[in-house]
């Protein structure tokens, strides 16, 4: 029997990935597509590319609508889900693509969120230690951000492994769609092609005690993180340089078989050969991370180089990878390796 899945938020950036990768799902049946202020639209008007659901019309964003249905994604802006999802029951696996239950700490919450602490769920990051045990028949599901994603996965072998210090600089250029849909003039088309800028500085993106809290929980210890974002002229996908300084001596053929011994078996990420560098366009609509490790000997740190398309790996398809273990599934169902290119 097809699993019955139901998209809240379905006209943004994030919703529609997610269906994109549905319509190629061979267990899955599309249910309810909702919307906030694009309720009553047909989805063609928001994602022409999703043609076989372009008819579809939006409904409005309630228990109501999303009800009766197996799975149940929310791509909605942080502090939106919680409450929604209290009002459906156990029996519906509810994945939020948001910010809602991804800290375990509430003090972190409200210090970076505002507001009370509305819950911690199982983590969506399946390759992290222990990440597919809290994963499998989970009925909540808390999908990471696309930043947390390719940066935990670019530090956990080395934090896990002992190698380096319990410290990080994280500096990972971006695309514009990870700011969602909603029309900003610093993302106009004007303001962005031809420039590159960092925002967020200091310390000061939500998504620091994402990063903080995974590596902390592989290292066994608390780690600092400084993080800076970088928007660059492009639509999606994201590079990280991840650096930390080595505890002791190291060449890099042995921080290589750290990481290839760490995701040797893993089918979405990739150790790129010996000179092959991460490049984002290798990921486009692909639910990979591309990696690649280095030792800077004179700095005495290990840099790792991290690649994955923001919307997928780091989003729609690292939510249906949740899904799939949630619902027993083989993990890779309905996911592609290979991105788009050129």
């Amino acid at each position: 029997m097809a699993i019955r899945v139901a998209v809240a938020g379905a006209s943004g950036y994030a919703g529609g990935e997610l269906l994109r990768l549905l319509l190629a799902h061979p267990e899955v049946e599309i249910g309810t597509l909702t919307a906030g202020g694009n309720a009553g639209t047909k989805l063609g008007a928001h994602h022409p590319n999703l043609l076989p659901l372009a008819d579809r019309e939006l409904t409005e964003t309630n228990a109501a609508e999303l009800s009766g249905h197996d799975v149940v994604f929310l791509a909605l802006p942080h502090g939106h889900s919680a409450a929604l999802a209290a009002e459906l029951g156990d029996d519906t696996t509810v994945i939020d693509c948001g910010a809602d239950h991804r800290l375990n700490d509430p003090e972190a919450w409200t210090r970076w969120y505002g507001g009370d602490h509305p819950g911690t769920w199982p983590y969506g990051i399946p390759e992290l230690p222990g990440g597919r045990d809290a994963l499998r028949s989970a009925s909540r599901i808390a999908v990471p951000g696309c930043f947390p994603t390719v940066s935990s996965l670019a530090l956990a072998p080395a934090f896990a492994a002992g190698l380096v210090e319990p410290e990080a600089v994280v500096v990972a250029v971006t695309g514009t769609s990870g700011a969602g849909r909603a029309l900003k003039p610093h993302l106009l088309s004007a303001e962005v092609m031809g420039s590159a800028s960092a925002y967020g500085v200091g310390g000061a993106h939500r998504h620091t005690p994402e990063m903080v809290q995974n590596l902390s929980a592989v290292a066994g210890e608390p780690v600092k993180v400084s993080f800076t974002p970088v928007l660059a002229p492009m639509s999606r996908g994201i590079l990280a340089t991840c650096s930390a300084p080595l505890r002791g001596d190291l060449d890099v053929a042995a921080a290589r078989k750290v990481y290839l011994d760490a995701y040797g078996d893993e089918p979405f990420v990739h150790v790129l050969p010996e000179g092959s560098w991460p490049q984002t366009s290798a990921t486009l609509g692909a639910n990979t991370v591309h990696l690649q490790v280095a030792i800077d000997p004179d700095a005495n740190r290990l840099v790792v180089v991290g690649a994955e398309d923001n919307l997928t790996k780091g989003t729609a398809g690292g939510a249906v990878q949740c899904m799939n273990l949630a619902k027993g599934l083989p993990e890779t169902t309905g996911l592609p390796l290979a991105g788009i290119a050129p």
